[in-house]
């Protein structure tokens, strides 16, 4: 994908408005997952469609510490990773999960994301409900990669403060090489003033 062409980063104030409206849509705790799914966990539209309880919960039947993506519902034959669980994309899939017990849908091979017409989406269909959402909001140039996108680069601004270098970025993000993280990374201008002062 050329540079130009990327999918547009999510500003806070935008995941705020989106979070938002999602509240209002007809399954508020699916779509607040689908989001989260996206800007907290920097999964692809296919890695949400292919989610399933048994890779979210522990050995209890309860949400779990960590997404254990396995390679079939990532892309390539190497996708899969293990992606710790932010605080509140761990809540929001409490919530979900809650009803799924209700419902009888929460077993282990169940997809996490239902389709109001079966029992999961299509990587299409998920695809296609981050794009009605984003043009919902007016957001122009932002699409259901741009949650990734915009994972992907706070990861990549914030991972020397927790330890880690851009390797544990690429890794989160399930990408074989480092080049293709690094593509994923929306530069700051201000950074780069304040960077180029400190040296």
């Amino acid at each position: 994908m050329a540079l130009g062409k990327q999918a547009k980063t999510l500003s806070d104030k935008q995941i705020k408005a989106v979070l938002s409206h999602v509240e209002g849509t007809r399954y508020p705790a699916r779509d607040r997952v689908m989001v989260l799914l996206s800007v907290k966990a920097g999964l692809r539209a296919k890695e949400i469609a292919g989610l399933t309880w048994g890779m979210v919960t522990d050995s209890n039947g309860t949400v779990g510490d960590a997404i254990a993506l396995e390679n079939k519902a990532s892309k390539g034959k190497r996708g899969g990773r293990t992606i710790p669980l932010n605080t509140e994309l761990r809540a929001a899939l409490v919530d979900l999960h809650t009803i799924a017990l209700r419902d009888g849908k929460a077993g282990t091979d169940k997809p996490v994301i239902h389709s109001e017409r079966g029992p999961g989406m299509s990587a299409a269909s998920v695809t296609v409900w981050f794009h009605r959402l984003y043009d919902a909001l007016g957001m122009d140039g932002c699409s259901s990669h741009s949650g990734r996108r915009t994972f992907v680069t706070k990861a990549a601004k914030r991972v020397v403060e927790a330890g880690g270098s851009l390797r544990d970025v690429q890794e989160l993000a399930g990408h074989s090489s480092l080049a293709t993280t690094q593509r994923y990374i929306q530069g700051d201008s201000d950074a780069k003033r304040k960077l180029v002062d400190m040296v």
